[in-house]
C-alpha cells in the first residue's frame, strides 16, 4: 500500500459522496426557493382577485356598510399583493446568500427566525386586523 491519501478507495469515494451531498442540497434549496415562489405568486394572487372582485362588489351596492367592508377587503387585498412581493425579494435574497454559503464550502446558516415563521405570522396578524376592521 502507497503512503498517499488517494491511494485509499475510501478517500475517493468519500470526496464523491461528498460532492453528491452537495449537489442534493443545492437541488432541494432550489426546490425550497422555488416553493416560496410559488405560495407567493398565489398570496399575490389572492390579494389581486380580492381586489377585483369587491371593487366590482362596491361598484353594484352603495350602502355605507357595504362600502366600508368592501374598502376594507379592498385594503388587505393589497397588503396581500405587497406581503408577496417582499416575500418573494426575502426569498430570494436567502437563496442567493445560502448559495454564496455553500460555494465558500460553509455550512448553510439555520436561521433563528425563519422567513416562514415571520410571513405566518404577518399573514396572521393581517387577517385578526381585517376582521378587527370589518366588524367594528
Amino acid at each position: 500500500m502507497s503512503d498517499t491519501p488517494n491511494a485509499d478507495p475510501r478517500v475517493d469515494l468519500a470526496h464523491k459522496r461528498t460532492t453528491l451531498a452537495n449537489y442534493r442540497t443545492s437541488l432541494a434549496l432550489d426546490r425550497t426557493t422555488l416553493a416560496w415562489i410559488r405560495t407567493n405568486l398565489t398570496m399575490g394572487t389572492f390579494g389581486l382577485g380580492m381586489i377585483g372582485f369587491f371593487r366590482s362588489l362596491s361598484e353594484k351596492e352603495q350602502t355605507p356598510e357595504a362600502e366600508r367592508l368592501h374598502q376594507a377587503a379592498i385594503q388587505f387585498g393589497e397588503l396581500l399583493v405587497l406581503m408577496g412581493i417582499v416575500a418573494t425579494v426575502l426569498a430570494g435574497a436567502s437563496h442567493w446568500n445560502t448559495l454564496r454559503r455553500m460555494k465558500r464550502g460553509e455550512l448553510p446558516n439555520a436561521y433563528g427566525w425563519p422567513l416562514r415563521i415571520t410571513i405566518a405570522l404577518a399573514v396572521a396578524v393581517l387577517g385578526a386586523a381585517g376582521l378587527w376592521r370589518m366588524h367594528r
